[in-house]
Order: structure tokens, then sequence, then C-alpha cells
């Protein structure tokens, strides 16, 4: 070996032979490697203009966070609960405050757990991490006071609802009639005691002017509004309007750094279930989303499919679904994972009381594929 390897290591450094010529493709790999680092570095480092969902964590509505209660009640009798009626809920990355990399996004994609959305269709070009943060926080805040109007609608528990006006649709019917700060009082004469009554009302005038009292300016004025036909077919005002409540008792919900407005639905059944005698789930362990109105209306929500495999993870048996997300809940349905679809409050106390019964496999229920 030394005889063999001693003339060629004396070749390479002999000065008579004058300068070794660098093979040309040693130049061209050398300048790949180093292109491809950087593209590397920059998959890593650089943002993308995507937003990845992924499952979050789950919370039941009837137990406990960090020792408390997460629904807590004062001044009305609560009663025992077992279960779970969890609420489910998404991580979301990719927010403006918050951007992912190349690589997270081509990851994600290559998860069927997660989805990968382009920004510009989840945000405005104008958000602020701030401003994301705030509109969640309100949502969730409003979220649990339609919760409890609606728990106590469906327990016919009296409480007061006030709308007032807080802002204008584009091309609204109400443009220079309704003002910012109007609380409606009345439509043609009759009290208008909750947001359902004021939507059925103008329903049943088909089109036809309206006569809405409204405080204002510590005075009641009667303007005359002719409602718009929206895409849905319902007639409506052109009104932003914001709910305030007056509860018999108070209900408090210890739930922080989760924002928006879908776990509605869950905190209504939570707070139904504390405030009726019995065992609401017979001990079954459910979970489901979906927004909630003071009337008791479930409403879609974003995320279903990620939703969906966290209450899996997280060991519910039963998932209620809105009905408006049916559409993306088929064929996306964990193994061991029962979906039920719910268009109101009174669908799901009536599908958790069901299938928490003994010997009662709730297959009248409905579901997503029927």
């Amino acid at each position: 070996m030394t005889l063999l390897t001693q003339p060629l290591s004396q070749d390479t450094i002999q000065p008579d032979h004058g300068p070794r010529k660098r093979d040309p493709r040693f130049t061209v790999m050398w300048a790949s490697g180093l292109l491809a680092a950087g593209l590397g570095v920059a998959a890593v480092t650089l943002p993308a203009p995507y937003v990845i969902e992924s499952p979050g964590p789950t919370f039941n509505t009837i137990g406990q966070i960090d020792s408390e209660p997460l629904i807590s009640v004062d001044g009305r009798e609560t009663y025992p609960t077992s279960g779970g009626l969890d609420l489910t809920t998404v991580f979301v990355s990719g927010s403006p405050g918050q951007p992912v990399s190349i690589f997270d996004a081509f990851r994600a994609w290559a998860d069927p757990a997660q989805a990968v959305t382009p920004r510009e269709l989840v945000y405005p070009p104008d958000v602020s991490e701030s401003d994301i943060e705030e509109r969640n926080a309100a949502a969730m805040t409003s979220s649990q006071e339609s919760a409890v109007a609606a728990a106590l609608s469906h327990l016919e528990v009296p409480y007061e609802e006030t709308l007032s006006v807080v802002g204008l649709a584009q091309d609204s019917a109400s443009e220079g009639i309704l003002q910012e700060g109007d609380v409606l009082v009345a439509i043609n004469g009759e009290p208008i005691e909750s947001l359902e009554p004021l939507k059925d009302a103008l329903n049943a005038a088909g089109g036809e002017s309206v006569e809405i009292t409204v405080l204002r300016e510590g005075g009641e004025v009667i303007e005359t509004v002719t409602p718009i036909e929206s895409e849905t077919g319902d007639y409506q005002l052109g009104v932003f309007l914001m709910s305030e409540f007056q509860f018999p008792f108070d209900v408090d919900v210890a739930l922080n750094n989760v924002g928006g407005p879908s776990a509605g639905m869950m905190f209504a059944l939570g707070i139904v279930d504390k405030l009726t005698e019995g065992e609401l789930t017979g001990g079954e362990h459910f979970a489901g989303t979906g927004t909630i109105d003071s009337s008791g209306n479930v409403g879609p929500i974003g995320g279903i499919r990620q939703k969906l495999i966290g209450a899996r993870d997280a060991g519910a048996e039963v998932f209620l679904a809105p009905a408006a997300n049916c559409e993306e809940v088929v064929g996306h349905v964990p193994d061991g994972l029962r979906v039920v679809r719910v268009q109101t409050l009174d669908d799901a106390v009536d599908a958790v009381r069901t299938l928490g019964a003994e010997n009662d496999d709730g297959a009248q229920l409905a579901s997503c594929e029927s």
C-alpha cells in the first residue's frame, strides 16, 4: 500500500508539473450544492402566504379546567353531571403575525389531518394580529352570552334581550333611516323581545314597508323601512345588531386563550346539563361544535374536519355537527366516531339525552349522510 500511495501523493505536490487545473464539473457541483443549501434555508425560514389548520385541544364544558369548573352558575340550583360534552378547537398557524414556512406548508399538505389555505382567503390584507385577537375574543364573549340565552330559552327561563344597531350594511335598506346606537323596541307595534321574532316579522311582511320603533337619545322614534330580500330569501333591514342580555342569575365560563364563536352550542349544552336534574349524557363522551343564537339556532363553523379528528383523539364517541357543515363531514368521519346532525339546541339536547339513555341506539337521529 505504501509503495502505491506515496508516488501519487508526491505527484500532487511536484512543482515542476505546474498548478493542477480544477475540473469544471467540480465548480458546477459546488455551485449547485450552495444553491440547494440556500433553497433549503429559504424553505425553512422564509414566510409562506398560507394558513395551516390542525386539530386543537378539546375542553369538557361540564368538566373542570385548572381545577375549576369550566362553567359555573351563581344564583341558581345546579345538579351533578357526568361524562363529557367537549367543545372542539382548531389550532391555526400562519396568521399575519405568525407566518409559516414553505417547509411547514408542504408538511401540512402531506398530512390528511391538516388543511392548508391561502392566507388571502382567510384574512383581509390589512388586518393585524391584534385585530384578529380582538375579534376572536369579542366573538367568544358574544357566543357565551348567546349560549346562556339559548339554554334559558330551552329551559323556558325568562330573561331580557335588547337589540341595538352597531352599523349598517352596504346598500342597506336602512341607510339614512336607522342610526348607530338605535335600540329596537317594536316592529309594526309588536315588541321586539329577541332577534328571532324580528326576523319572523320581517319575513311575514314579505318586502312591504314596516314601522320600526327605536329608542334614540332618550326618546322613542318611529321610522319606516322597506326591507330588502337577501340571497337566502330572508327580508332584512340591512343593519348589524348587537344583543345585550339581562339574565336572572350569573353564568361564568372559565376558558382563556380560545377565541371565536364556534363553541356556542357546546356551552349551551353544558349549561342545560348543569341546570337540569339528572345526568344528560348518561356518562357517555360527546363532542361537537357550532355557533348558536339566543333562539337556539345552530350555525356552521370552520375547520370541521380538524375538529372531528380532535374529538376522536380525545376519546369522544359521538360528534354533534351543524347541519350546514354536513357536506364537509361526509367522507371524512374518523373511525370510531358517530356524527349526529343538529340544527337547533333542542336537536342537540335530544341527541345527547337519547344516546345517553340505556338501551337506545338513537337510530332515529339524523346523520349527515341522511
